[in-house]
């Protein structure tokens, strides 16, 4: 008999055993199972913001498209404009270059026909000249055939007439000769005076016959503006057929996005529903586990189960003699407003109970992480996952980097996953939790939790924790 009792007890402690290794292995189970329903999460958050973005694109893309029919539009009529003025514009000018250029090389013509002129009256006014110096010299030999005649006598009346009507012709060839002379010298101030315009106007002829060069110029500018212009419709033209290839394409996107947001929308329910499973599992296997200790089979978490309620029953006497001694009140020892301390990554919080926690739970934590080798920490919370005072090596002041300050900054932070509320709400004897610890940086350590409540003069304050290695 006493081999079988013995036996028996081996087997329920194997079971016990067998339990416990079984909700580790579901606690790590239900982890992975929300770490890739945290990532189905993110990953449908994105693809629903790729497909807004998409959504936004095509819409610009259709305000470009729009904008670039415009601007082709546009770009022919200008086009149309520009080779119909170019044309116009071509040919005034040519007509107008042709004109200054007859202009020009009449005004040429008329300088050069001036000068004839101006050196034939020349010619004239020496001829004028010579037929006054005959007149005077046929006057002088008139006067000598009178002088001749009167000694003559009665021999020379007929010569003293004819000399006498050489004179007057002397005269009035004189008298003529001295008119034309006149006459010819306001001409020839005349025609210097046009010679002068002419030598202007031949300037002008010739500077605008070299402005009719530079007109031509400007002609073939102006065509080469029109061949741009057409180039340029071509390039939008070009660029429009781009741009509708890319509405389609966004379409086709938008349509393919539309798809993978309904598929990881599909499958995040789908691990929102295992998530759920495996949590009611666990919750089940840890049930099984207060049941086999209940049961008062021994495992290996026995003893920490028992230091666990014993350490929760000490701090609830310390608490209750501190508030009747008045070293806090009631009130401030359930103070429930959270304020955050500034600066903090992990947000760090302060209640008006941290300043006597951290005076009175280190003597009594501290010693609790040389009790079993097991033991990774132990510390009361409140009934909100709210942990005021951490174990010293737990307590380090933050620094710079939030993956270092996650895993050794823990104190003065609230803990309100499933494992920290289940042990700071739970108000049965004891509570035993399998769970993956987040200590920052994307780093999880598997471990158990054993928790048991803190009362208050008959309140519930919260619960003291032992998390241990598996």
């Amino acid at each position: 008999m006493p081999l079988r009792r013995d036996s028996r007890s081996s087997s329920l402690s194997d079971i016990g055993d067998r339990a416990g290794r079984l909700s580790v292995e579901i606690a790590d189970a239900a982890g992975l199972i929300g770490d890739l329903t945290a990532l189905g999460q993110t990953q449908s958050k994105n693809a629903q913001g790729a497909m807004s973005a998409a959504q936004q694109m095509a819409e610009t893309n259709a305000l470009l498209a729009a904008a670039m029919e415009a601007a082709r539009v546009s770009a022919d009529t200008t086009e149309a404009t520009l080779r119909d003025s170019a044309d116009h514009v071509s040919t005034s000018l040519t007509r107008s270059v042709e004109k200054i250029e007859a202009l020009g090389d009449g005004a040429i013509a008329l300088k050069a026909t001036i000068e004839k002129v101006a050196a034939t009256i020349k010619d004239v006014q020496q001829t004028s000249a010579a037929v006054q110096r005959i007149a005077d010299e046929t006057e002088l030999l008139a006067l000598n055939a009178s002088i001749e005649a009167v000694r003559a006598g009665s021999a020379g009346a007929g010569f003293a007439v004819i000399a006498a009507a050489v004179k007057n012709l002397a005269e009035q060839s004189r008298r003529s000769s001295k008119d034309a002379q006149a006459q010819l010298q306001n001409l020839a101030q005349t025609l210097s005076e046009l010679v002068g315009q002419a030598d202007g106007n031949t300037k002008i002829a010739i500077a605008a016959k070299a402005d009719s060069a530079g007109a031509q110029e400007s002609i073939s500018a102006l065509h080469a503006l029109v061949d741009t212009v057409q180039g340029v419709t071509r390039e939008i033209g070009t660029m429009a057929e781009q741009v509708e290839r890319n509405s389609e394409s966004f379409d086709t996107l938008n349509t393919e996005l539309t798809g993978l947001v309904g598929a990881v929308e599909g499958g995040g329910d789908k691990l929102m529903q295992a998530k759920a499973r495996t949590d009611s599992i666990l919750t089940i296997s840890e049930d099984f586990l207060i049941f086999i200790a209940d049961s008062g089979i021994k495992t290996p978490d026995t003893p920490l189960v028992a230091l666990c309620q014993k350490t929760a029953a000490t701090i609830g006497a310390l608490f209750e003699r501190a508030v009747a001694k008045g070293t806090i009140s009631a009130a401030d020892l359930f103070d429930e407003r959270y304020v955050p301390i500034p600066k903090t990554d992990p947000q760090q919080m302060m209640t008006k109970f941290v300043g006597f926690t951290d005076r009175v739970l280190p003597d009594i934590q501290e010693p609790l992480l040389e009790a079993d080798p097991r033991i990774v920490f132990c510390a009361a919370i409140d009934r909100n996952g709210f942990l005021p005072t951490h174990n010293v090596k737990y307590s380090q002041p933050q620094g710079s980097d939030p993956a270092w300050n996650a895993a050794n900054c823990r104190n003065r932070r609230i803990f309100n996953d499933r494992t920290g509320l289940g042990a700071g709400r739970s108000e049965r004897a004891f509570l035993l939790q399998t769970y993956r610890r987040d200590m920052g940086g994307g780093e999880f350590v598997l471990m158990k939790d054993v928790s048991a409540p803190i009362t208050v003069n008959g309140r519930h304050w919260g619960g003291f924790r032992i998390g241990f290695k598996v």
